[in-house]
């Protein structure tokens, strides 16, 4: 071919070109040349090339007990004892995204779409109170851009990061003409377990009765359901991805990740006793409120939920507008702004609620309905929703008056000032590290003074560091310790908050009393038990299996104030003290500065005469 294009140069009247000549001994040598599986569109080299890329991403999901090997071999070991499992009933399974994936491919956005595969599938298992283990994926595509891959599993990582789980293994497959160029499909597959005797079985169907309360759990968006629909209604209003809609682009909004609920219910269902009041969890996906909410319920029972009781997203108002959509098709295709439901028990609902507003989780929690009786052979819906047109309607107008708050919201802004905390410390000052980080990211604290008694204390260079103004009050150069804390109390006038981090000093009924309600502290312990020093030892020597940490109200008796918030942390077979240390120490530093926020928000509040948490 080369040849002949370079004779087409050479150009004179009546010249004849044949390109015909040698053409069977051309064809002859194409049909018995050596193929490859290059030839065929499979790239094996650049296959390799994602797995060594992927390997420190893996390697980070990894749980420290369970994993047996690395990727790369035929199958993935877990050893279920390891991970603490000693009678385990197995949860598995199984999801995709849908055609979500056609918009993270539209918007060239791969980061996060694996963070939607993960959440699908864990959520699934967690509704029967068990632990995501490990997880596998399936990345299907045309042509392997190992670039594009690699994103898609740098956000299916993350998903298992944020689900505690391992992303144990996991298959590529590139296959020429099974797909258009430039997309990929993807499925993934969650493994995990609950303890036949340690933990209880969820859904409780058969506990399931009328006056049991619907808690919700806030959708960070769209999650991933009701896509075909989505893009549906885009074609209609001829609007793309970069359409605008609530501050940013309508592509973007759409790949809100998918939120992933483990750690704050599993939390919940397996420390302490405030999960035993929970029937049943529901997972709001593909069929919505109205059918995913029966598939936990008896027969008898049906639900009567309220729209009005929760915050619904600004795209489930547009959507319903654009593609003029009926109530039902909404509540039929769409979380509506509600990710997972839990059925509680009546008389334990305010509890449950108290302790999710606790996680770490920024999410909406609260009740959005209840249980109702339900006549067996009636035809009607089992799920029923008040209020939801208006909900959308009222959901647009606070949308449209947003950026023009009234004179009496102005004034409300205006009464709340951000808190000033002054932080107590006697040693190094992890916990003041994130109590600080934590300030530069909430509206209502500040870090405003840190005091210890010690000199030698490196908190105080934190602080300093911080800009934070520091002071040093040894506590041996006082009599008693009244005046040691009266001195220290010089400096507190214009603090509205104390803070005991780390601080080495039991202190007076005298300085706890002027301080009460407005003094709190953290323990390395899951309060009431183990109380006082050497926490650690004693959990240890009485071989619990659960531990953590509590930040509590400070009154009068030592580690006997209203508890704020818990976190758990597991004590695994070879822990001594400086591991367990260390993990509870981690807890410590997620935990403080929330439950200090909820404090100084004023969410929560110690009661005037009881020794009792309050939630304003």
């Amino acid at each position: 071919m080369e040849s002949v294009c370079v004779e087409k140069m050479v150009s004179f009247q009546s010249a004849v070109f044949r390109t015909d000549i040698a053409q069977r001994g051309i064809d002859f040598i194409m049909r018995n040349k050596k193929l490859s599986y290059a030839d065929s569109g499979v790239d094996i080299a650049e296959g390799n090339h994602l797995v060594s890329d992927i390997k420190s991403i893996v390697k980070k999901t990894k749980l420290s007990d369970g994993c047996v090997g690395d990727i790369g071999g035929f199958g993935c070991c877990f050893d279920l004892r390891a991970a603490g499992y000693d009678h385990p009933i197995l949860v598995s399974g199984t999801d995709g995204v849908g055609t979500k994936l056609m918009i993270a491919q539209e918007m060239k956005s791969h980061e996060t779409i694996g963070i939607d595969l993960v959440a699908m599938c864990v959520n699934d298992i967690l509704t029967h109170n068990a632990q995501p283990l490990y997880f596998l994926d399936y990345y299907a595509c045309s042509r392997l851009d190992r670039h594009v891959a690699r994103d898609v599993i740098k956000g299916i990582a993350t998903g298992c990061e944020l689900a505690g789980c391992s992303l144990i293994g996991g298959e590529t497959a590139e296959m020429p003409g099974m797909y258009p160029p430039n997309s990929y499909d993807l499925a993934g597959f969650a493994v995990g377990a609950y303890d036949r005797y340690k933990h209880r079985a969820l859904p409780r169907v058969a506990d399931v009765t009328p006056g049991d309360v619907i808690v919700g759990l806030s959708s960070s968006g769209l999650h991933s359901n009701g896509f075909s629909l989505v893009r549906k209604v885009m074609e209609r209003c001829g609007v793309d991805c970069d359409y605008p809609l609530d501050g940013a682009r309508l592509g973007d909004v759409m790949l809100t990740p998918t939120r992933i609920y483990v750690r704050p219910l599993l939390t919940l269902l397996r420390h302490g006793n405030h999960g035993n009041g929970v029937r049943a969890l529901a997972h709001i996906t593909g069929g919505g409120l109205l059918e995913n909410l029966p598939r936990v319920l008896p027969d008898q029972c049906g639900v009567q939920l309220d729209a009005s009781l929760w915050p619904i997203p600004t795209i489930f108002a547009w959507l319903s507008a654009k593609g003029n959509i009926a109530e039902d098709e909404m509540l039929r295709t769409f979380n509506c702004g509600i990710g997972m439901c839990l059925i509680v028990d009546k008389n334990c609902a305010d509890d449950v609620i108290a302790r999710l507003m606790t996680s770490q989780e920024a999410m909406w929690v609260g009740r959005i309905g209840v249980v109702t009786s339900r006549d067996v052979d009636s035809s009607g819906d089992v799920v029923k929703v008040k209020h939801f047109n208006q909900s959308l309607v009222n959901c647009c107008e606070k949308k449209l008056t947003n950026g023009s708050p009234t004179k009496e919201k102005k004034q409300e802004q205006e009464e709340i000032k951000r808190k000033k905390i002054a932080v107590l410390i006697s040693g190094s000052g992890t916990n003041l590290q994130s109590i600080m980080d934590y300030s530069r990211k909430t509206d209502n604290y500040d870090v405003t003074l840190v005091i210890s008694n010690k000199e030698t204390a490196f908190g105080l260079e934190r602080a300093k560091r911080f800009g934070i103004e520091t002071k040093m009050v040894n506590h041996k150069n006082f009599k008693n310790r009244q005046a040691f804390e009266e001195e220290v109390d010089k400096y507190l006038d214009d603090v509205d908050v104390v803070v005991l981090a780390g601080f080495m000093r039991i202190l007076s009924d005298w300085f706890v009393k002027k301080w009460r309600g407005r003094i709190i502290n953290i323990h390395p312990s899951l309060l009431p038990s183990f109380k006082g020093r050497n926490v650690h030892q004693q959990v240890l020597d009485a071989g619990a299996m659960v531990t953590g940490c509590t930040v509590h109200f400070v009154i009068e008796g030592v580690d006997e104030g209203a508890i704020i918030a818990q976190q758990s942390v597991p004590v695994l077979p070879n822990d001594d003290i400086s591991k367990l240390e260390e993990r509870v120490k981690t807890a410590e530093h997620d935990i403080f500065p929330r439950a200090i926020d909820l404090v100084t928000s004023r969410k929560i509040s110690l009661m005037s005469h009881h020794n009792k948490i309050e939630w304003n």
